[in-house]
């Protein structure tokens, strides 16, 4: 676990605000028996998570697609190919939502906008690490031209249906 207390403090505070002002649907379905809070997620979301990601065309049409995500310092990273429609999508218009779904299990969902981290990015050579460690290759390997992604949440909410059967596997 690489988030700072910090860190899941602030994520606590933008979970906190997300679920104040969700639908009354939403809170019905994330009660306080089913609501992930900072510490829960980080404890959860280890290794690699297969995100969804939705992001919007140029002519406001929605598209969804599926990456690899690794949730460090408390946001979603996630790398794919620098020519793939999506980085055309976010580097045009960043806002974007992603979700991670485990069944009943666990559901992850957050909004906000994308950031692309290059080598000179002050986090770039921490992530690049990890992943690297993760799949045993760097994924600057993997091709000429790849995106190295970050969504910065500005809405997120986590849910577990069994809270105390996804902690006692752990």
């Amino acid at each position: 676990m690489l988030d700072t207390p910090e860190e899941i403090a602030d994520l606590q505070r933008l979970l906190d605000a997300a679920y104040e002002r969700s639908t009354e649907r939403l809170r019905n379905i994330i009660k306080d028996e089913r609501h992930l809070d900072a510490q829960e997620l980080v404890q959860v979301l280890t290794g690699m998570c297969t995100l969804n990601l939705a992001t919007v065309t140029a002519h406001n049409e929605p598209r969804i697609s599926a990456v690899d995500g690794h949730f460090l310092h408390t946001r979603w990273v996630f790398t794919t190919s620098g020519t793939a429609a999506k980085v055309r999508h976010l580097r045009a218009r960043p806002a974007a939502s992603l979700s991670y779904v485990d069944g009943e299990r666990i559901g992850v969902f957050s909004h906000g906008d994308v950031e692309f981290l290059t080598p000179e990015h002050p986090d770039f050579a921490e992530i690049e690490a990890h992943l690297t460690a993760h799949y045993g290759s760097s994924p600057s390997s993997w091709g000429p031209d790849i995106a190295y992604c970050r969504l910065q949440p500005s809405w997120m909410v986590g849910y577990a249906f069994d809270k105390a059967a996804l902690f006692k596997k752990q």
